[in-house]
């Protein structure tokens, strides 16, 4: 917001005093932050700098020694320049002494070859300093307007990247802590340039602060977070054109008070960019705060409503008044009850969660059933389906959908599956399906954190948040759904029967969840589990609270379960397990068991002993089978 000493000397009362430069053109673009007349040597002691010293000289040393002292302590304390007026103490020039101290230093030496009152310089260059002052003033309101605009509005990282962009005119880009772009406006110069080796580069720019200046790659960069979480960075470049070596005179070469030979960047930005990047990283902070708390309650009034219906912990009309207040009419409609959740095999130990924004966390359980959650409600948005949802338990999402009528029932759970497989809900853990960009587009060098590969980078101008394109397109057999790298869908869809009333949804959710639980180690790729589909185990799954089942559990294999408790290393269980599920093929349990034959037999033959019963009899191993179900029932959470 400061002229320069150029620009000071541009000025028309000064240009009537015939300025003429002596010695230190290489500071000529110093800023000038006030204008200071002074007519004793020792004035530098009283000046804070970026000052331009105006003087007659009647005061100086008139010995050598003390005009190189008087001309070393300004340019120490950092003044922008010395204007000498000729006639009263120097006539024909300044001392060579003067000039030669001057160049040494880098401090402009000005003469006035005539006689300028210095009022009128001082009320033109103080006119100016208010001038910009005022302008920056006024962009500076301009930026927190339209930032609070955009708070209260709720607008997206797109829009405020957008908004930040336009304000600067400089291009700017929002990654998370992986240096992963999120959203970017190259403000209109390339978005290929700009993104191309995007976090290489990024890892480059390292300034100091939580907001701060990195002079060697020309970029401002501020910390985006809150509540003490930062989870990723603003960026803006300055200057815009990216040449920090063009040494083109600028507006903003030195800050006051520092010395030219300590400058390590001939550009410093400009105080107002500060603030805009700094208000922009707040509204994105604020903005995804209100966010997840909106979701939050909203998700909280779903599970108390879902949880009421199971557990008749309310009475139906007050459920059914509550969800029709939220936007779920549940009164008058077919509702359906459905679970879902991921299969009993699925490790997802080493799986990585996305935040928010795509920043890269560790997934602990809790992490995953959230994300599975959120790719439910994701899924039902896409289906246009009117639905509670929420978890309902450590292991599975619940929803209780409304339909008009009992036709719609079949059409309605097909688009859900569809959707959520659409959703990618295979992937470790993480949102359904992109992130906060509208723009469909990731630099190839900053892969989507969701994503298997790496989508082709097309990028497109504008303030949008980086996203990629839906996943597979699940038509076709409707009785099964594509298994991903030869793996079937780690989640189970299962679904209750349908019922007319709200006081009927109670049997609906509860027969889903049984589905579910009944089908976790099923390996077809049913889009939707029913009742039908899981035959005994689901039998065995109604049934594993009943005492004798439990007893007949223990009569078939309390020996086996006690041996491999002591044990442990062997497991012989599983071999059993093996066993039967290839369907009594010993080469073929053998190789599912990653066990020699060999082995495999002596461990078939120990286990007839430990059982004492004949593992090639028919009837033998189907009790056996069925006890193994109810086991896996009984063990079920």
């Amino acid at each position: 917001m400061f002229p320069t000493v150029r620009e000071v000397l541009a000025l028309d009362p000064v240009r009537r005093g015939a300025p003429r430069l002596v010695a230190g053109d290489a500071g000529i673009d110093r800023l000038v932050r006030w204008v200071h007349v002074a007519e004793v040597p020792d004035i530098a002691s009283l000046l804070g700098g970026g000052e331009l010293v105006l003087t007659t000289g009647i005061g100086l040393p008139a010995d050598d020694a003390g005009l190189r002292a008087f001309i070393g302590d300004l340019a120490d304390v950092g003044v922008s320049g010395l204007v000498v007026e000729l006639g009263r103490r120097y006539v024909n020039g300044v001392p060579r002494v003067m000039v030669a101290a001057a160049e040494r230093r880098g401090l402009p030496l000005v003469e006035l070859r005539r006689a300028t009152p210095f009022v009128r310089i001082t009320e033109a260059v103080h006119a100016l300093i208010v001038d910009a002052q005022l302008t920056e003033l006024r962009a500076t309101e301009e930026i927190h307007q339209r930032f609070t605009e955009l708070s209260v509005e709720g607008a997206g990282p797109g829009e405020v990247v957008r908004q930040a962009a336009e304000l600067s005119g400089c291009p700017v880009v929002l990654e998370n802590l992986s240096r992963q772009v999120l959203a970017y406006d190259p403000a209109g110069e390339s978005a290929e340039l700009l993104l191309d080796g995007w976090e290489q580069h990024s890892r480059r720019i390292r300034p100091t602060g939580r907001t701060a200046y990195d002079p060697d790659n020309g970029w401002l960069v501020t910390a985006v977070g809150a509540r003490g979480q930062d989870w990723g960075r603003l960026l803006l470049r300055w200057p815009a054109g990216g040449d920090l070596t063009s040494g083109r005179p600028s507006r903003f070469l030195t800050a006051p008070g520092v010395r030219r030979e300590e400058a390590r960047s001939p550009f410093v930005p400009p105080t107002r960019l500060t603030i805009l990047v700094e208000r922009a990283a707040s509204t994105l902070a604020l903005g995804r705060l209100i966010r997840r708390d909106a979701e939050g309650l909203e998700r909280q009034i779903h599970r108390t409503l879902l949880t009421a219906l199971l557990d008749h912990a309310r009475p139906v009309d007050e459920v059914a008044l509550r969800a029709k207040a939220l936007g779920v009419a549940l009164e008058r409609r077919h509702l359906v009850g459905v679970m879902v959740r991921f299969r009993a095999d699925d490790p997802g130990g080493d799986a990585v969660s996305t935040g928010d924004l795509g920043e890269a966390v560790p997934a602990s359980g809790a992490a995953r059933l959230r994300d599975l959650a959120e790719a439910v409600e994701q899924a039902l948005r896409e289906a246009k389906l009117v639905a509670l949802t929420s978890a309902v338990d450590d292991h599975a999402v619940g929803a209780l959908i409304a339909l008009p009528d009992a036709a719609a029932e079949e059409r309605a759970l097909a688009a859900f599956a569809a959707a959520l497989r659409r959703g990618r809900v295979d992937a470790p853990a993480g949102r359904p399906d992109g992130a906060s960009r509208v723009d469909e587009h990731r630099p190839e060098t900053a892969p989507h954190p969701e994503a298997p590969a790496r989508p082709e980078p097309v990028p497109r101008q504008g303030g949008r948040a980086l996203g990629r394109p839906g996943g597979a397109d699940h038509r076709g057999d409707r009785h099964r759904v594509p298994r991903e790298h030869g793996r079937p869908c780690p989640v189970i869809i299962a679904a209750g029967s349908g019922v007319s009333s709200l006081r009927e949804a109670r049997r609906s959710l509860v027969e889903a969840r049984q589905i579910a639980d009944a089908a976790r180690r099923d390996r077809r790729d049913l889009p939707i589990f029913r009742l039908p589909h899981v035959g005994l185990a689901g039998l065995l799954h109604l049934l594993r609270d009943e005492p004798r089942v439990q007893t007949f559990v223990e009569r078939e294999l309390g020996a086996l379960l006690a041996y491999d408790a002591q044990h442990p290393r062997e497991q012989l269980l599983d071999t059993l397990r093996a066993y039967l599920e290839q369907g009594r093929n010993k080469s073929a349990a053998a190789t599912a068991a990653h066990l020699s034959r060999p082995a495999f037999y002596e461990r078939l033959a120990r286990i007839g002993r430990i059982l004492d019963v004949d593992l090639d009899s028919v009837d033998a191993c189907l009790s056996l089978h069925v006890a193994l179900l109810a086991l896996d029932a009984i063990r079920t959470p």
